[in-house]
């Protein structure tokens, strides 16, 4: 990894040390260029004409992200954001009175909202899964729940929002695999700090943002659906774009992940979204992946030395995102004396994931996310600011 190179083009280390990479990325240098490079276009010669000159920089995204994800292309879906693709594949999934969906403990909020708008709308139940003895989604308690005939689909957070934690998410999609049991993984933090292949994952849908380690233009997001999964999914919005008004009474729907897209989105994003995968692509994700985790390793166990800090991280492997209570001290004041020095870290309420952090009797704490671009002086700055609280 040519560090100096990649530093070099994230402009943004010069203003701030950006700990805040579960929250949003520093986007590197060609993808500022080409998202401004498209607006600039879009105000010289209008939005249709540029978007019609840059067909093949728009089509390239579509070809970064399955290489991403080791897929077809017609596989995906470019749209708004993470919660629009989570949203297009779980509201499209067809549930009724009854039927099962099982989910972490550590489940996104987003996410539980939805389970809780349709077990009241359409009489679905929602399950647990519980967690094993190190805080991860248990796969040997899942093997458990799936002979009731009722449970419908899987639906879990790879990297949950906080905490730390990596759950197993090839150990359910195996287990989802063998049981004929449809697979909804949200990658929303994982994509960017780990690879990512959904054949070996064995997941049917994925959900992910180009806004956090992918280091995209926030407003991008994508859905992955397999193949096999397409006819099963009704779009819960159509329009001129993901289907074709044939006739005065008939109408079709596109044969391709496109179905789940919209005709009016942001051009300039979705080419930066492929130029911040291929620029992540180019890095390597297994070389991302290692420099993340040995960063956050590193930094976690030096944090845990402070008699003041408390690292609130479940997990085996972990991710590189870090949880953490500083004692006596309010987080978002936490949060604030750190931004007065140039270093940004965030907050995580009890709001973000409730069932795990009431579980562990936690209502609010800080949050931090290393990314590669992130250097060893860098996290030695934030020791010694944490230091002084």
């Amino acid at each position: 990894m040519d560090l100096e190179k990649i530093r070099a083009e994230t402009s943004g280390i010069k203003n701030v040390i950006h700990l805040n990479n579960c929250g949003a990325g520093l986007m590197p240098q060609p993808v500022l260029d080409a998202v401004v490079t498209h607006l600039r276009r879009e105000a010289e010669i209008g939005g249709y004409e540029a978007a019609r000159e840059a067909d093949a920089a728009i089509e390239n995204s579509y070809d970064a992200i399955a290489a991403l994800l080791n897929c077809r292309r017609e596989e995906i879906a470019v749209v708004e954001n993470a919660t629009v693709a989570w949203d297009m594949a779980f509201y499209g999934f067809p549930m009724g009175q009854g039927d099962v969906v099982l989910t972490a403990v550590s489940e996104y909020a987003s996410n539980y909202i939805a389970y809780l708008q349709r077990a009241k709308r359409d009489g679905i139940d929602v399950r647990i899964i519980p967690n094993d003895k190190y805080g991860r989604t248990d796969p040997a308690a899942l093997a458990g729940m799936i002979d009731d005939k009722r449970v419908k689909l899987i639906s879990i957070t790879h990297l949950p929002t906080n905490g730390g934690l990596i759950n197993p998410a090839a150990e359910i999609g195996k287990i989802a695999r063998d049981a004929g049991i449809p697979y909804l993984l949200d990658a929303c933090q994982s994509a960017g700090q780990l690879p990512l292949d959904v054949r070996a994952i064995g997941c049917d849908m994925l959900s992910a943002t180009g806004r956090k380690y992918l280091r995209g233009p926030r407003g991008t997001g994508f859905l992955y659906v397999r193949n096999s999964m397409l006819n099963k999914l009704e779009p819960p919005v159509l329009d001129l774009h993901s289907a074709n008004w044939t006739e005065p009474d008939r109408f079709e729907i596109l044969p391709d992940a496109r179905r789940f897209e919209n005709w009016e989105s942001y051009i300039a994003g979705k080419i930066g979204l492929g130029v911040a995968v291929d620029y992540a692509l180019d890095i390597g994700l297994d070389a991302i992946a290692e420099r993340i985790a040995s960063l956050a390793d590193s930094l976690r166990q030096r944090m845990s030395k402070f008699p003041g800090v408390t690292i609130r991280d479940i997990g085996t492997k972990k991710s590189g995102i870090i949880s953490f209570s500083v004692r006596d001290e309010d987080p978002n004041m936490v949060l604030s004396k750190l931004a007065v020095v140039g270093i940004n870290i965030s907050v995580s309420g009890a709001g973000s994931t409730l069932l795990d952090m009431q579980q562990r009797d936690i209502a609010i704490m800080n949050r931090l996310g290393v990314h590669y671009y992130n250097t060893e002086a860098e996290l030695d700055r934030f020791l010694e600011c944490l230091a002084t609280l």
